[in-house]
């Protein structure tokens, strides 16, 4: 059988005209070459308009938490006023992250401080194959006890960082690296209305 006799055949197979190979047309498929093009062109520029977005936000910050800091610093100013109304402020920038290796160590001096109430407190277990019934036994005994089980423990970050702002604003002392903290200066500007 040659080429030929086996495209006569699919086509007469498939009951439809004798090649929709010879249907596709040049211009529908330079259409898709040109769609797939714009596609790749505009994903490239992308990504170069978020790598230039990364690089501003790193020297937005550089000029709000240590240049504007240090040169209000260096005038002894808090705040500035511009002509235009608009404010200069520098403010404390708290930030706090318990690291994971430390948890147990940084949830301990909570509860030894009188913190332990910022820890949350989830239990779960797992039972494996074949431990259904134990499954179902634990649950009910957790349930007539009036306990659901599922265990983890955490603090929640915003809940995390505003403890710590409050002890130091109370000149509290605080172990900033057992909570991944640090305390920083960052200026804001406030525009005229």
């Amino acid at each position: 059988m040659t080429e030929n006799d086996l495209l006569s055949q699919m086509a007469s197979d498939s009951g439809s005209a004798p090649d929709q190979i010879d249907d596709l047309k040049d211009e529908a498929l330079d259409a898709i070459s040109r769609l797939a093009q714009r596609a790749s062109n505009l994903t490239q520029e992308i990504a170069k308009t978020e790598e230039c977005l990364k690089e501003q936000k790193t020297a937005l910050v550089e000029i709000t938490d240590e240049q504007l800091p240090e040169a209000l610093e260096e005038m002894n100013l808090a705040k500035f006023t511009l002509k235009d109304g608009s404010e200069i402020s520098v403010n404390p920038l708290y930030a706090a992250s318990i690291p994971k290796d430390r948890r147990a160590e940084a949830f301990a001096w909570l509860r030894d401080h009188q913190f332990g109430d910022l820890v949350k407190n989830n239990i779960s277990v797992t039972f494996g194959r074949g431990e259904d019934e134990k499954a179902t036994d634990f649950v009910g005994f957790c349930t007539g006890k009036g306990f659901v089980p599922n265990q983890t423990e955490k603090v929640e970050p915003m809940t995390l960082k505003g403890w710590l702002r409050e002890q130091v604003e109370a000149g509290n002392p605080i172990p900033l690296d057992l909570f991944g903290a640090f305390i920083t200066q960052r200026a804001t500007i406030k525009r005229s209305k």
